[in-house]
This record gives structure tokens, sequence and C-alpha cells, in this order.
């Protein structure tokens, strides 16, 4: 269970991520043509994966409880704000992440760009690489983060590659927005990872939990999952209040 929350963490953080990097680099792709936008999103790939190697070596080979203590805090303070923004969506107190949009809205802008008469397309290429990088540098942090407090990069990194190897074949076979993936409830079940993570991390590098139970992670997930719950229906019932009062104002 263990390995398989740490793969399950990088996975669906990437799949989220990856899903809206695809989403712009189709929209530059059939707008503007797909030699410079191809090459900004390769390089952006590149780029982030020399940071995975550079920083994956360097974390790894710290003290595993002082790290553990450290990362802890880092994954805490990271999932409880994707945790923030998953709840406000799950409880209609924010708009849902909709690529149908940002696919129309990108086209758009990409249209408006005059293209260069001669040589390359520097606006794709420069979009495709900053909208890929943006979107894989919170991949990296986790896939770093996780992996590290483990000292066991390389098994987070496997869950990441895959995904992105999935998002990618799914996003050429049909050849448009990903608009079915269900990437705001993917960000809870990432953000309720994270911050369970980081619990049980920063209880084990201050040495008041045993390293590697899986019975206590399982519990601080449960516990995280049902704070969630009850957070998102809270939400839900404030976002449905205002339309209630709005009701019942026009019966009077």
């Amino acid at each position: 269970m263990h390995d398989a929350l740490l793969l399950a963490a990088p996975f669906l953080a990437c799949v989220v991520e990856m899903v809206e990097a695809f989403t712009i680099v189709l929209a530059l792709g059939l707008t503007r043509g797909w030699r410079a936008v191809l090459a900004g999103a390769v390089g952006a790939v590149v780029v982030l994966g020399l940071v995975v190697a550079v920083l994956g070596s360097h974390v790894s080979s710290l003290p595993l409880t002082p790290l553990r203590l450290c990362v802890g805090a880092f994954l805490l303070v990271f999932g409880m704000l994707w945790l923030q923004k998953a709840i406000r969506r799950a409880g209609g107190l924010k708009a849902l992440h909709d690529e149908n949009k940002i696919f129309v809205a990108t086209t758009r802008t990409a249209e408006s760009v005059k293209r260069s008469d001669v040589g390359i397309d520097w606006y794709g290429l420069v979009t495709s690489f900053k909208g890929v990088l943006l979107e894989g540098i919170e991949v990296v942090f986790i896939v770093v983060t996780v992996g590290s407090a483990q000292h066991d990069v390389g098994l987070t990194s496997l869950g990441a590659v895959v995904a992105f190897g999935v998002v990618a074949l799914v996003g050429i076979a049909i050849h448009k927005p990903l608009a079915r993936v269900p990437e705001n409830t993917l960000k809870l079940a990432v953000a309720i990872l994270l911050t369970s993570f980081g619990i049980v991390w920063i209880l084990e590098g201050a040495g008041i939990a045993s390293s590697g139970s899986t019975a206590f992670l399982g519990g601080v997930l449960a516990v995280v999952s049902i704070v969630s719950a009850v957070l998102v229906e809270l939400a839900r019932r404030r976002s449905t209040q205002p339309r209630r009062l709005a009701v019942a104002g026009r019966g009077h």
C-alpha cells in the first residue's frame, strides 16, 4: 500500500498538470503548426527531467530523519493549498477547471498573433515551452519531495513518466482537449495524499510516529479524507445559500 500511494501522488498530479499542458500544446499546434510547438514542448520536458535528476540526486543523499521533517512541512503547506482550492471547486465556491474553455481562449490568442514570414515561429515555441514548463513545475516538486522523503526519487519519477505517457497517447489518439478527465476530482485526491504524507513525515521526522507504518499512514489518510468531505459539504451549503435567499426574497 505504501509504495502504491507513493506512485499514486506523482501519477495523479502529472495527469492533472499534463492534461492542462496538452490543451495548450494542442491549441497552438492546430493554430500555428506543429514544428515549433512540439520543439517547445519537448524542450520543456527535457528541462523538467534534468531538474528532477539534479535535485533528486542531491536531496536523496541527505539524512533521512531531518529530511522527512523538512519535506513533510513543505508537503503539508503545498498539499493544503491544493486542498483549499479543490474543496472550493468541489463545493461550488470556485469555478471548475474547463479544458474546452482554455482551448478556445488559447486558440483565439494564437490566431491573433501575427506569424513570421521567415524562420521559426517563436511565439508557438516560447508559448508551448512556457506552458509545459509551468504546468510541470508542480509535478517536479511532488516527484522530488515525495521521492526524497523515502530516498526513492526513481519510484516517484516512474509514476510521473507513466502518467505523461498515458496522457500523451490518449491525447494523440483523440486529437482534442481531454475535457472528460475528472481534473477537479483528481486534484482533490492529490491534495489529500500530499497533506497526509506531510502530516506523517512531520511526525516521523520528529520521532512521534514510527517510520514506515502503513497502518498509521492509512489512518491519517482516512482522517484527512473525512475532514475534506465534511468541508466540501459545508462549502456546498454555503454556495447554495445565496440562491435560497434569492428565491425566498422573490417569494415575498
